[in-house]
């Protein structure tokens, strides 16, 4: 793998063999804000001087982030990392310029060191709070190719990820791991 400047060079790595890691809920890192306004569940990664029990193989942030109505949050991120966010459930704001976000959109923040979110004072239908995936990582910068569910670089790399995926290369998730469950 190559690394230039802040973007990563991943089109050896995407070969890499796959693997299934089970984070359950008693293995991933959570603190609150001083205030308790905020639950901070890290995936993976780091933040701050807490780091998530997700092995990774290219530097990320990955997080699980629930704010009560009307808690405030800045998160430290790597100034080098692309940062996005999706709402699972409940309403609020996101970014420097405070823009509203529900159930199921996507946020993309752009560049700084920070990321801003803010609950709603009031959620509607079931949610309590809001809900949050954060997830933070180098640019790539790569050419992208893709069909279905698949992502390359080339219609070439497309026709033999399609090619693997019907002669069953592309790995298993062991059974054990497909039952439902629920994280904390």
């Amino acid at each position: 793998a190559c690394l230039v400047g802040s973007e990563m060079c991943i089109r050896d790595r995407k070969f890499t063999s796959p693997r299934y890691q089970a984070i359950t809920g008693d293995s991933l890192r959570m603190f609150t804000t001083e205030d308790g306004g905020a639950l901070i569940r890290i995936i993976a990664g780091d933040l701050g001087e807490f780091t998530g029990p997700g092995a990774t193989h290219t530097p990320i942030t990955y997080l699980h982030v629930t704010l009560s109505p009307g808690a405030e949050l800045k998160l430290p991120l790597n100034p080098a990392f692309s940062a996005f966010a999706y709402v699972l459930t409940g309403r609020g704001y996101a970014g420097r310029e405070q823009r509203p976000v529900s159930d199921h959109q996507f946020v993309m923040f752009g560049p700084g060191d920070h990321v801003a979110l803010r609950a709603a004072e009031s959620q509607t239908g079931d949610a309590e709070a809001l809900d949050i995936l954060v997830l933070g990582g180098l640019p790539i910068r790569e050419p992208i190719a893709h069909y279905g569910p698949f992502v390359m670089n080339s219609r070439e790399e497309i026709i033999q990820a399609i090619d693997d995926y019907e002669a069953g290369r592309l790995g298993v998730i062991p059974a054990d791991q497909l039952a439902p469950r629920t994280f904390a």
